[in-house]
Formats: structure tokens, C-alpha cells, sequence
């Protein structure tokens, strides 16, 4: 059940490459609040801004200027290990291009960033999630004996598995075929729903889209619209 209360709070937010005359804007004053519980998408073409400003929210790029807290945390306050730390078990990221360690089986994968946070019981959540995802039979099978399909499934069990409070997602089928990516899809959204995390996800896709409660479009680096279903 979405709640009302904000998990993610961005106020004038902008990120700009390079001064003077070559500096470049990317987000141009960014105003954003993201209730906890909500599945929303960020739509645009490319050059937009949308994977920049997911970048941005999830902590993996600092903000120019501007305000942004996240789960509780002052991310403009925040040097890099700070936004490190303030991820660590509050946020799970799925990319389009998987990012698993090739020399760790599945299961492995899993277990490190819930060994990194100091939670207990990873190689049993590890185990669990990766059977939630339809994998429980490639637990010791390493990246390069899996489909693509399987690996971003791995991935969403990564993600998941130390129980973030927030889910972010850049084009997470960009990389499988129609069926497979719709198979995967479905599976992002079941998991995030039944582990109560807030879904944020860079798509291009208007059909993926239409299956968030939210969808922001972005042109330019700025907010074109913001409509709820």
C-alpha cells in the first residue's frame, strides 16, 4: 500500500559538466517528491536526462546544486563514501547491462552486498531470493553459464535481497529480447510490489511505462509532465 509520506525529497536540483562556456546543463531544476510505496517512471528520449536524474537520486552521481533528501539521508550534504554508506541497505539498483561479478557464482552475487552492510544471514536470504526470482536450481552457476534473462533475474535478486527501501531501475530489459524482457518485467514489478519497495524506472518503453501508478516525462533536463494513473 503506497503511503503518503515522502522517500524521496529533490527540490531545484541541477547537475551541469564543465564552466563557462563549456559547461553543459543536464537536469535544470529538478522539483520531485516520491511518496513511499510508489512505482513511478521516468520517460523521455535520449539525452533527456532521465538516466542522469536517476543517477542522481540513487546517489551514484552528485547534484550540482540544489536540495535532495533520500530515505532520510541529506544526500547534497554527503562526500562519496557518505553516499556509499547511505545506500548500503536502503537502495538496490538493477541496470540495463546486469553488472554481475563474473568470478562469483549466482548465489555469491547475491550475498555481497549484504556481506558488505554486516547483515546476518546472507547465504540463506541469498538462497531465498534467488528461488523468489525462479533460480533456485543455478545457485553455484556463474554469470557466463547464464541466458541474459537469467542474469538480470540474478540481478533483481541482488537488488532486493538486503530489503531496500527504494528500487531503482535503468532500462532493466534494454538488453533482452521482447519475450524475455517482458518476462523480466513482470518479475520487477511482482518482486518490488511484495517487498513493499518504492520503484523508479528509466524506460523508454511507453507500454512499461503505462504499468507504473506515476510517470514523470523529461525533455531537456527539465520536468515536461508528471501524471498519475
Amino acid at each position: 500500500m503506497t503511503s503518503t509520506s515522502p522517500i524521496i525529497s529533490a527540490r531545484n536540483l541541477t547537475l551541469h559538466l564543465g564552466s563557462g562556456e563549456g559547461r553543459v546543463d543536464i537536469l535544470r531544476g529538478i522539483d520531485l517528491t516520491v511518496g513511499a510505496g510508489e512505482m513511478l517512471a521516468l520517460l523521455g528520449p535520449s539525452g533527456s536526462g532521465k538516466s542522469s536524474l536517476l543517477a542522481v537520486l540513487a546517489g551514484l552521481e552528485r547534484a550540482s546544486g540544489g536540495a535532495l533528501e533520500v530515505a532520510g539521508a541529506d544526500f547534497t550534504a554527503l562526500d562519496e563514501d557518505g553516499l556509499a554508506a547511505a545506500r548500503r541497505g536502503r537502495i538496490g539498483i538493477v541496470l540495463q547491462a546486469f553488472h554481475l561479478l563474473p568470478t562469483m557464482t549466482a548465489r555469491e552475487n547475491v550475498e555481497t552486498p549484504m556481506e558488505l552492510a554486516g547483515m546476518a544471514g546472507a547465504e540463506a536470504r541469498a538462497e531465498a531470493e534467488l528461488a523468489a526470482v525462479g533460480l533456485g536450481h543455478r545457485l553455484n552457476h556463474y554469470p557466463a553459464q547464464l541466458s541474459g534473462g537469467e542474469q538480470q533475474r540474478v540481478a533483481i535478486a541482488r537488488a532486493l535481497a538486503p530489503r531496500p527501501a527504494i528500487l531503482f531501475a535503468d532500462e532493466p530489459t534494454g538488453n533482452l529480447d521482447a519475450a524475455t524482457g517482458a518476462a523480466v518485467a513482470d518479475l520487477l514489478f511482482q518482486r518490488a510490489r511484495e517487498a513493499g519497495a518504492t520503484l523508479i524506472m528509466v524506460t523508454h518503453d511507453e507500454a512499461l511505462a503505462a504499468r507504473c501508478g506515476r510517470v514523470v516525462r523529461l525533455a531537456d533536463g527539465e520536468i515536461a509532465s508528471d501524471s498519475t494513473r
